[in-house]
């Protein structure tokens, strides 16, 4: 039991609690009326000071912002920075980095960057010293050429490079076992060094355009040496291991895809931390082989790609996008229709010359879409001995359905031109290349004109390299290299012609002594007016005999994401040369004081 004393504590505490609830509560209230309520009347007055506050705050910020984007304009510019990964999308496929055999757009590319050579051209396409310091021709018959190499050169496993490295090249070059493309360009040259720094080079007989010889890479004596020359097709060295004196050195090989239609290499290079030249300013170079142009665009498009070199034109839907920069460059080459002369019906230089005179080569230049240079024979109007006056015969349908008439080749009452009851028809062959296909149906309407009928074969790239080197083919359109010099030797001379030429670039297989004769004295010639001289004859025998029709000089069409600095060629010999400064090129921008 709780006794009454402290059931009368217990009531006096509760109280007195009571009556604290209540003082706070009171407090309270009035305080919230003070402080809350009283003070609400001044609310519009203390909500626009705070919101003029504000808006100068804003205005503040906002004008420092300005006034340091404009002082960084006026004081602070772009500017290339090295570094960053370069990907280039690569029509082809990847076999052999070795330059000894190296011939397809793909490892002619990892080649040239790669291994040095002893000469290359820059971005004016001129020829310049690579692993050369100097050279000079020190007879009186132009015959020995001296060679002066860099000092305190390298290969990029850091073996000293010498001139018995240059030596050991050539000298594999010309081996027949070795089964170099480049043999037949060397046969007969002697090459010997005089020193660790020196090459001489001994011709059978002079010739002018030598020192454009000299650019193929160079390989390493002290890695292949030991093996046997029918073996180096083979090699590890070729595919895994490449060891050059180039910009970029060999890091990485990786293959996908399951079938040859989806298949795809990628060849990853760093720069060569021994090279002679500037140190390459991208951090990894990277080329992706691709099988056809629309897995090529598609990877692109994606942005996969920072460039593609080797496009025959921008589709409609880049053009429009003002990110992409297409670089137009144009070439020292020339797109011509091989007339194959050993060919029954082309034999007769009178249906040849009626072709040519059929061709309306101003229709055909204007339908590519963009701007090219017309050529009109063998040779380009920068070479030396061009003569405007000994051209191929100019568009006249009415002179070449004449001249039909005259070989035997009469209109039937079918509208076809028939001799001894043969048609007169026949095959031209291209690649697979838009450009191409309307160039080809453009002919195909030109000649019916006058009676001809043209069957068109379309191949793919690999199929037509097996085409050319066989000669299956009545008629060919197609793309030739020409260069800075006018030695055309590989192209029109008999002895290109023969089966048994390694590399049988007469397409043509043209043949005339005349022709011959002045080719073969023309090369042998260093002084210009000369060699002009020299080659007039030919000239006139070519527009004569009308064994090709000359239509345009290419361009080379390189596509890509954004500026590639250092990247200004203005004309090339062929899309290798793009590499002229490759050590050069940058793809970062950073802000710098100016």
């Amino acid at each position: 039991m709780i006794d009454r004393t402290t059931r009368l504590r217990w009531r006096r505490r509760f109280r007195r609690s009571k009556r604290q609830v209540e003082d706070i509560s009171y407090q309270a209230e009035e305080q919230l009326e003070r402080h809350f309520f009283k003070r609400l009347t001044r609310l519009p007055i203390v909500w626009r000071f705070t919101t003029a506050w504000i808006l100068l705050l804003v205005l503040l910020i906002g004008g420092v912002i300005v006034q340091t984007r404009g002082l960084a304009s006026y004081y602070l510019e772009a500017q290339p920075k090295a570094g960053g990964i370069y990907v280039e999308g690569v029509l082809g496929s990847f076999t052999n980095a070795n330059p000894l055999y190296a011939t397809n757009s793909v490892d002619r590319s990892v080649a040239r960057l790669l291994f040095a050579g002893l000469f290359k051209f820059n971005q004016k396409n001129q020829l310049v010293g690579d692993l050369a310091d100097s050279w000079k021709v020190t007879d009186d018959r132009g015959v020995r050429y001296e060679v002066h190499l860099r000092k305190n050169l390298k290969w990029q496993d850091g073996r000293p490079l010498t001139a018995a490295d240059v030596v050991f090249t050539y000298t594999l070059i010309q081996n027949p076992d070795a089964k170099s493309p480049f043999g037949l360009s060397w046969k007969g040259i002697t090459v010997s060094a005089d020193n660790p720094e020196t090459i001489v080079f001994t011709l059978p007989s002079p010739l002018a355009a030598f020192p454009y010889s000299m650019t193929n890479g160079i390989v390493p004596k002290h890695l292949l040496e030991k093996i046997p020359v029918t073996q180096l097709r083979s090699i590890n060295f070729n595919t895994l291991r490449p060891i050059g004196s180039g910009p970029f050195k060999w890091e990485a090989l990786q293959v996908s895809g399951l079938t040859p239609e989806t298949r795809e290499e990628q060849i990853a290079m760093s720069p060569n931390p021994y090279y002679h030249g500037e140190q390459a300013k991208l951090g990894k170079f990277v080329i992706r082989s691709f099988r056809d142009g629309k897995q090529l665009l598609d990877s692109f498009k994606k942005q996969e790609l920072n460039g593609v070199a080797g496009l025959s034109e921008l589709p409609s839907d880049l053009q429009r996008d003002a990110t992409i920069r297409a670089h137009d460059i144009s070439l020292l080459s020339e797109v011509a229709v091989f007339l194959k002369n050993s060919n029954e019906i082309l034999a007769d230089p009178k249906v040849r010359r009626a072709i040519v005179l059929a061709t309306d080569t101003n229709q055909i230049v204007g339908s590519l879409g963009y701007p090219v240079a017309s050529v009109r024979g063998p040779l380009l109007n920068s070479h030396i001995g061009y003569d405007k006056t000994l051209v191929q015969l100019g568009f006249n349908p009415a002179e070449a359905q004449k001249l039909l008439d005259e070989a035997g080749w009469k209109i039937d009452n079918q509208g076809r031109r028939v001799k001894a009851g043969k048609a007169l028809t026949f095959n031209l062959y291209t690649q697979d290349d838009r450009q191409y296909t309307v160039i080809a149906n453009n002919l195909k309407k030109q000649w019916q004109a006058v009676g001809i009928k043209l069957e068109l074969t379309v191949q793919s790239d690999t199929e037509l390299q097996t085409t050319l080197s066989l000669h299956s083919y009545d008629a060919l359109l197609y793309g030739i290299e020409l260069g800075p010099d006018p030695d055309v030797f590989a192209y029109w001379h008999s002895s290109q012609a023969d089966a048994r030429a390694q590399q049988r670039l007469n397409f043509s297989e043209y043949k005339s002594p005349a022709s011959d004769a002045a080719l073969e004295a023309g090369r042998t010639r260093s002084d210009p007016t000369i060699r002009a001289i020299k080659y007039r004859p030919f000239l006139e025998a070519w527009r004569n005999d009308a064994p090709a029709i000359s239509l345009y000089q290419p361009r080379f069409l390189y596509v890509t994401h954004g500026q590639l600095f250092g990247f200004e060629p203005t004309v090339m010999n062929s899309g290798l040369d793009r590499y002229a400064n490759v050590e050069n090129w940058m793809i970062r921008e950073e802000k710098t004081v100016k």
